[in-house]
């Protein structure tokens, strides 16, 4: 799934800006948007050693994580969240919530996102005006490039 992100996204035209954190870093996502061609930026920890796959990508190492969310919401016109773990999870709401309120379309894949929808059904929608427009749902990579291309493109 994130090769296939990867390669769709790129051969599209997007830049992917990807937050690595904790060791964990989007491997087959960045070796697909490359082999397609794309730009590939990562914002980092100290903790992120690039493997020689991956030598040349341009990485910021930011020690700061409030300064690392502000990089990558600077960086960022719409944040899309990929099924994965719960930090990754946590990583993504951070950086939304500290952005000023960025678009995030979430690949709903296997109702992975299942619980954030009904969060921003029954929390988000109390406080947020339209944010329908601001929180998407899709469940095919089709779909989300669609929606984020939309969403962009509104903004």
């Amino acid at each position: 799934m994130m090769s296939e992100f990867g390669m769709i996204f790129t051969r599209r035209g997007a830049r992917i800006v990807c937050l690595a954190e904790d060791g964990i870093l989007p491997v087959p996502l960045i070796t697909a948007a490359r082999a397609a061609g794309g730009s590939v930026q990562i914002i980092a920890d100290a903790s992120i050693v690039l493997p020689p796959a991956l030598s040349g990508v341009p990485m910021s190492v930011v020690p700061d994580r409030a300064e690392r969310l502000a990089s990558l919401a600077a960086e960022a016109s719409v944040f899309v969240g990929l099924p994965g773990s719960l930090a990754s999870v946590r990583a993504l709401f951070d950086a939304w919530s500290s952005s000023g309120g960025k678009p995030v379309v979430l690949l709903n894949r296997h109702k992975a996102f299942e619980v954030l929808r009904g969060f921003a059904t029954d929390v988000v929608a109390a406080s947020v005006p339209h944010y329908d427009r601001k929180i998407q749902f899709a469940e095919t990579v089709e779909d989300l490039w669609n929606k984020v291309a939309a969403v962009d493109q509104r903004r």
